[in-house]
């Protein structure tokens, strides 16, 4: 007993005497991953996300805790499901189970507020190369702008492996900062006029077999124009064809609940294993960080430029404060577009069409890392 306690004491003094000479990056992410925790508990800000991924940082960073070395908890789980894409892919079809395409298909036209959403990716994406970072790494940064962090992932992990954690931790940074980064852009390119613009009601008269065929349809296009993203595009559209087609009940509820929960507790550990203080802690992160913010706030500015441009078009009958939601940040970014209408006519309703958008952006954002992928796949780079 007297022994194990000495030892006990012994390593305690070893690890903290390594935190303060070596440990330096160790413990500055020992801060950033309470930092994390914090957001997630006390501030709720993407709790389901944050809370494993601080817990992950936390982890990793204590010294000779050797998580991430072969063998480790973190290290197989990062082997088990971010190394061969497993995760990612998973949460996309719980995610397909959760989206309800309708009010996409109640209006298609508004699809093209989802494309214009995207803008951001490939500006940053030039943005990337111009700084020196090389084509995949590029790609793979610039996919920051979907604000889809599966999406993002996805394309790291397997282009990018060694910017996976702070392409990860950016993606799910942003997705969850949405509601902070868009008001003050949608305030400065919208006059007081244009935030008020009611939009008609949306009709409910979708058929269900319009719903269960538009899954396919998306599948097959997709898979026509750019086979390198089909997977992403094939797992969020199998979720929804489990959802729409109404004879696996309980498959749509163990994907949206039990699989998509699961799933992001071990994705969230793995991402935060690879928080690692000395691997983490460079200025290129620094750098990520930087244009992931650009592209983000880039989308949101492409979004409701486009939008003002329809309400002219229109003649006054779309609120252009709808463009912000066809950035992929699901539906998080059309609660946003909804919040802000009402702030300035509290009889707006503009939640409907701004999910038509933001449903809009999910698919525009896994469309556009496909149609990246496949063009280096053309290029011969992958």
């Amino acid at each position: 007993m007297l022994e194990s306690f000495i030892a006990g004491l012994s390593g305690l003094w070893a690890g903290t005497i390594y935190l303060f000479t070596d440990g330096g990056p160790n413990a500055i992410m020992l801060l950033i991953g309470g930092t994390l925790l914090y957001l997630g508990v006390k501030k709720n800000v993407e709790p389901l996300l944050l809370v494993p991924i601080g817990f992950g940082c936390v982890l990793v960073n204590i010294p000779m805790s050797d998580l991430m070395e072969p063998g480790g908890l973190l290290r197989i789980l990062y082997d088990m499901g971010i190394s061969n894409e497993l995760f990612p892919l998973l949460i996309f079809v719980g995610i397909g189970a959760m989206i309800d395409f309708g009010a996409l298909l109640e209006n298609p036209k508004i699809l093209l507020f989802g494309a214009a959403g995207q803008f951001g990716i490939f500006l940053t994406l030039l943005l990337a190369l111009a700084l020196g970072f090389p084509a995949l790494e590029a790609v793979s940064i610039a996919v920051i702008g979907a604000c889809d962090g599966p999406t993002a992932i996805y394309v790291a992990s397997q282009y990018a492996p060694q910017l996976l954690a702070p392409i990860s931790v950016a993606a799910y940074s942003y997705m969850a900062l949405v509601p902070i980064i868009q008001p003050p852009i949608m305030k400065a390119l919208t006059t007081q006029k244009e935030r008020v613009v009611r939009m008609a009601p949306i009709k409910r008269s979708v058929s269900t077999q319009t719903k269960l065929l538009f899954p396919i349809v998306v599948t097959l296009i997709t898979g026509l124009i750019a086979p390198k993203g089909l997977p992403l595009m094939g797992t969020i559209m199998l979720g929804n064809f489990i959802r729409e087609c109404g004879v696996v009940a309980r498959l749509h509820k163990s994907a949206e609940n039990e699989l998509a929960n699961v799933v992001t507790l071990f994705l969230g550990l793995a991402i935060g294993g690879t928080m690692e203080g000395h691997a983490f802690l460079k200025p290129e992160t620094l750098m990520i960080f930087a244009m992931g913010f650009v592209a983000i706030c880039l989308d949101t500015v492409a979004g409701v430029s486009f939008g003002k441009l329809v309400c002219l078009i229109t003649g006054g009958k779309v609120n252009p404060l709808i463009g912000a939601a066809g950035i992929s940040a699901y539906p998080m970014a059309a609660r946003v577009v909804q919040a802000q209408g009402q702030r300035y006519d509290k009889k707006n309703h503009l939640l409907m069409h701004a999910a038509g958008a933001n449903t809009g952006g999910q698919i525009g954002s896994v469309m556009a890392a496909a149609v990246m992928l496949s063009v280096l796949k053309g290029m011969g780079l992958i």
